[in-house]
Formats: C-alpha cells, structure tokens, sequence
C-alpha cells in the first residue's frame, strides 16, 4: 500500500496501520510525516504547534516541490528527515523565537494588588511561576486601597494593576478623577462577594427593616456599590436617604463590624468569610444570589501601556489568563488556597481561604453550606458588563453625561484581546462579546440600556 492508499479497509473500515491515517507504523510517525510535509500538529500547547510551523517551512525550502519533499520523506522516514534537518538548522532554537513573537519590551513589571481573594490570578501567578514562565519577572505589590491603587498606577508607579471592574470605565470617563484612557482586558473573578451583617442582627434577615443601618463597601466605583445599592432598592429601601453607605478599604472592613462602626457590608472575600472565623459576623447571601456570574475585580492597564509595550503587555495578559485557566479547576483550589496565604499576599489563614475557593463554607448562622461557584474565575469582559455598569453609574448620579453605551465598552474592555489568549492557554472564549443576563430576576438588555434605567423606580436621574 502507497502511503497515499486509503487507509481504511473498505469492507471492515478498520484502520490497518499503527496510525489514525493508517500510513505509518506509530502516531509519532504520523505527526512528524504531517508536520514536515505542510500542516503544522495540533498539541496540547503552542510548543507543538510552533514546531509544526518551523519545521514545514524549513523541509518546504529545502524540498520545493511536493513530488521530491514526498520522495525524500517515504525514502528515508519523518523522523530520520527531522534529525537529519536539524544537524544543518537549529529547529529548536527558531521554533523559540517564533513562538516568542516580537521581543519582550520590559520584563522588570509592578502590579499592584488588594489582598483579597478577587485577585486570585493575579496574585498566585507569582509564586505559582506563571509570570516567569512567560518571560516577565513581576513584583506584586500589596496596596491599602482602591485609590492609591489608581493614584499609583496613573503616576506609573504600577505598570498594570488588580482594579475593580468599573474603575477602568470611571478613569476613561473621568468619573471622580481626570479622564485617561484605560483598559480591562480580563475579569479576575466572577461572583465571590457577600452582604455580611452584625451578629447581632441575625433576627434582621428582611432587608426592610435595615432603615438605619450603616454599610461598607470597598469603594464608590465598584460591584460592590452597584449590587448592594441594587438590593437594597429592589426591597424598597432609598440606599442615599433610607441608609448610609460609606467606603471602607476591604482590610479594614471586619474591625470596623467588630467594633460596631457598620452594621454590615458588602464587600470581597476572604472579609465576609474572616466575619464568621471571628465570630463577628454572619453571611446573609452571596453576591452570586443576586446576579448569577457577575463580574468583581479585574486586570487593568493604561491605554498607553497596551500600546506603548504590546509584546509586554500581551505576555502579561497571557500569565493571568494562564493562571486563571489553572483556577478554573475545582482540584487546584486548595494548592491556590496554600499560595495566596502568606502574609506578602492575602495575609489569612488557609483555612479561611481554602472555605472560599472550595465553597464548602460555615455561614455564621449554624450551618455549613456547599456552594462551589462562590467565587470562580473566568477572564473574559464582555462588553455588556460594562454597558450594564454604566446603567448605575447614571442611575445614581455619577455619570451625568450622555454616553454611547457600545462604543465605551469596546474601547473598554478588549474582548478580542482576551479571546485570541484565552485560546492560546486552552481556555475556550465565546463566541460573541455581549450578552443578556438577569440581576433579581430582572433580565438586562444590552442593546437597550436606556429603557432599563428608566424601568427603575429608585434612581438619581
């Protein structure tokens, strides 16, 4: 049989060699024949594939035309020709650089970070190795607050940063500082946040009869905000004249439920689960209850920088893209859980966090509950994420301007970016860049976010 026969028996339809084609003795035989005629292999990794490349354009200019590449290759065998290539090419050291693509710009980064479970991929993607395996050598910075996180990186003292979703979209319309063009090019982490309250309010589970109460949350542009201000308006409670809500940087959220300055908050883990450790608080529901697959914090650059050091800027995406494709996997939790502790990161016990990331968690009421998309970790920012943010940022007075809700979120959060990377790390991205969603039962519309605003009865506007 020529290594072009059908490989299949026609009566049987039974392979006849050792290959899937059924041309070679071996699949290894097989892939290296593939690869050195034209087609690059499919692997588990960009390695693979990039040698695939490498080594059909090397055998296509030394064998032009396909009759003789053909001939040399049944002659002598794939593996044989390789070797033999290789003693004249150096089909490892091209197959590196093609693979790098263009050069590093800076591999000496800062990012900043909070030390909260939301930035989970950024965090273990140092001493998990992920920086390092793409060619960066990144300090993780541990920050107080929100807006020292944005004052250092708009000063450029952080080359990229762990910011709150709607931070990105704030500083580009320069909402509470100066307008600079930014970007989120992935999600940290979807779910992950609660409303914590007192102990002593565990006879208070009806949100009406919080009128009154005191509130923290992380800051004045973020999830936290938005969700909690959702909830309280959709029980019928005025968020700016029913209650106070006041910003609390999230390391100091449980003294401040300790020592009776808040009566709840709702704010990122590991805060909420700390709560119940210390016996001050309890868990009255998951932000997850609220809007299902929500997004929290976010990986953010400077427009100037993604385009100022692209070949940097896109190794940096791929590490955390990478680290959270690790995340994604119920089974790696507790080895994360073990990397983020130490007190140069998250600075809590592992316990704490293993509760969290597993979600196999005691509420503060009694009970222990199973709930294992408490936090998860999907990098890609849809778009109408961000025309959903908006929406609140108008219904309560922060953004007063007209926007064209699309085009922000485009310039926003880059989508395209992250879906060409998600692939690169074996992650599958959709197929689309919007979507509809539900928030308490009440479906969002992208495409029409004006009638959603005005379908609220508690606004600003």
């Amino acid at each position: 049989m020529s290594m072009f026969d059908n490989p299949f028996d026609a009566k049987r339809g039974l392979n006849r060699a050792g290959c899937s084609c059924g041309r070679h003795v071996s699949e290894a035989e097989h892939a290296r024949d593939v690869q050195l005629q034209c087609v690059p292999v499919a692997g588990p990794g960009d390695e693979k594939r990039y040698e695939g490349v490498v080594a059909s354009a090397v055998m296509r200019a030394v064998f032009p035309h396909d009759a003789s590449r053909r001939a040399f290759l049944k002659s002598v065998g794939a593996s044989t020709a390789l070797a033999a290539l290789s003693q004249f090419f150096p089909l490892s050291t091209a197959t590196d650089v093609f693979a790098q693509g263009g050069a590093i710009e800076k591999k000496d980064l800062k990012v900043g970070f909070i030390p909260i479970t939301c930035a989970t991929p950024i965090i273990m993607a140092h001493p998990m190795g992920f920086y390092s395996k793409h060619g960066l050598n990144v300090e993780v910075i541990k920050t107080a607050g929100w807006a020292v996180i944005r004052d250092k990186t708009l000063n450029k003292e952080y080359d990229a940063a762990h910011m709150l979703s709607p931070m990105p979209i704030a500083i580009t319309l320069g909402v509470g500082s100066n307008p600079v063009p930014y970007t989120m090019p992935a999600v940290e982490n979807i779910n992950g946040q609660a409303i914590t309250l007192s102990v002593k309010h565990k006879d208070k589970r009806d949100p009406k009869s919080w009128k009154g109460f005191k509130f923290a949350v992380p800051f004045d542009y973020s999830m936290h905000n938005y969700l909690l201000r959702y909830y309280l308006a959709e029980h019928g409670i005025d968020p700016d004249t029913d209650v106070q809500i006041r910003a609390v940087p999230p390391p100091e959220m449980v003294a401040n439920l300790r020592a009776d300055n808040i009566d709840g908050f709702l704010g990122p883990d590991p805060m909420n689960q700390r709560a119940v450790f210390d016996g001050a608080g309890f868990i009255h529901i998951l932000s997850k209850d609220i809007w299902e697959g929500h997004p929290c914090c976010a990986f953010a650059a400077s427009k100037a920088f993604v385009t100022g050091s692209p070949n940097t800027y896109a190794a940096l995406l791929k590490s955390i893209i990478d680290a959270t494709a690790f995340a994604t996997k119920a089974e790696n939790r507790k080895q994360i859980a073990e990397a983020i502790a130490p007190a140069n990161y998250i600075n809590q016990p592992v316990t704490v966090l293993e509760q969290i990331l597993t979600g196999t968690f005691a509420d503060g009421l009694g009970s222990v509950q199973r709930v294992p998309n408490r936090v998860d970790f999907d990098p890609f920012p849809w778009e109408s994420f961000a025309v959903w943010i908006m929406t609140q940022m108008k219904r309560w007075g922060q953004l007063k301007a007209d926007v064209d809700y699309a085009a922000v979120a485009r310039q926003i959060y880059l989508a395209t970016d992250t879906t060409r990377l998600m692939k690169e790390v074996g992650l599958t991205p959709p197929a689309t860049t919007s979507k509809s969603f539900s928030v308490m039962g009440k479906t969002f519309d992208p495409s029409k976010p004006d009638e959603y605003l005005k379908s609220f009865a508690i606004k600003r506007v």
